[in-house]
């Protein structure tokens, strides 16, 4: 097998880094938007994080490594405001649990260290709470789940570019195209708290016949009655969107952290 090493996520934060560190070591800041909420969340972060990572300092980089070859590290910028963050993954060469399609670690490395920098960017100080909505159905080729929400543009638009859609209920939504990669894309949506939206694509190759789609979205600074507004509303587009494509109803998850 060879050593190759690949960088999947290369990022700047707004933070000073020990600020940065402590958002990798600490479970309570962690949660700020580390994958999303379920009752699991805590004990992954204690697996993940707490037991499984093993850290370096030499005062300039800091790294976190874990058994399976995976290092996140950080390293200056030259503003002392910001640190840069790497995530590095081995080759997939080799790999009899690579199916050659999608590598379900990269994609999870690559939303959550963006949700890392949206928090600390967006929300420094803030906890979280999330909505998310799993394995809906992609869709036939010609009414797909990501067009009926209005969201068929995206893979036409350089990052950077804003876009709007428009709910069943006729609310506007809009954001801005933060990354896209070839199987997920994250959205910085506007409003009066700002919220992150990643969307992973799961192609028909790994899920059969049109491949699914996993929605998360990150909110900040919403008390229980408007957390419960937001994920009613999401809840009604996505259901809506996917039943008319598949005629399923999917796995939908509102959480509070």
């Amino acid at each position: 097998m060879t050593l190759d090493r690949r960088t999947i996520a290369a990022l700047d934060l707004v933070a000073d880094p020990d600020t940065a560190w402590a958002h990798l070591r600490r479970p309570e800041l962690i949660r700020r938007w580390y994958g999303w909420d379920d009752e699991a969340l805590d004990r992954k972060i204690e697996e993940v994080f707490v037991k499984g990572a093993h850290t370096f300092s030499d005062g300039r980089r800091r790294l976190l490594t874990w058994t399976d070859g995976t290092t996140v590290r950080l390293s200056p910028t030259g503003d002392p405001q910001r640190t840069h963050l790497a995530v590095e993954r081995p080759s997939h060469e080799g790999l009899s649990q690579y199916d050659g399609v999608r590598d379900p670690v990269d994609e999870r490395w690559i939303a959550d260290v963006h949700q890392l920098q949206f928090a600390l960017e967006a929300h420094p100080g803030e906890d979280r709470r999330s909505w998310c909505a799993v394995g809906l159905d992609a869709g036939p080729r010609k009414d797909r789940l990501l067009d009926r929400v209005g969201l068929h543009g995206v893979r036409g638009l350089p990052v950077g570019a804003h876009l709007e859609t428009v709910r069943p209920d006729g609310l506007h939504v809009g954001g801005r195209l933060v990354y896209r990669t070839d199987l997920q894309f994250g959205l910085r949506l506007h409003g009066p708290s700002e919220s992150f939206l990643v969307v992973f694509e799961h192609p028909s190759a790994v899920h059969p016949p049109h491949g699914c789609v996993d929605v998360v979205l990150s909110t900040y600074g919403m008390d229980d009655d408007q957390l419960a507004t937001v994920a009613a509303r999401w809840d009604r587009w996505w259901r809506r969107a996917s039943a008319a494509v598949s005629g399923a109803i999917p796995l939908v998850r509102p959480r509070s952290a």
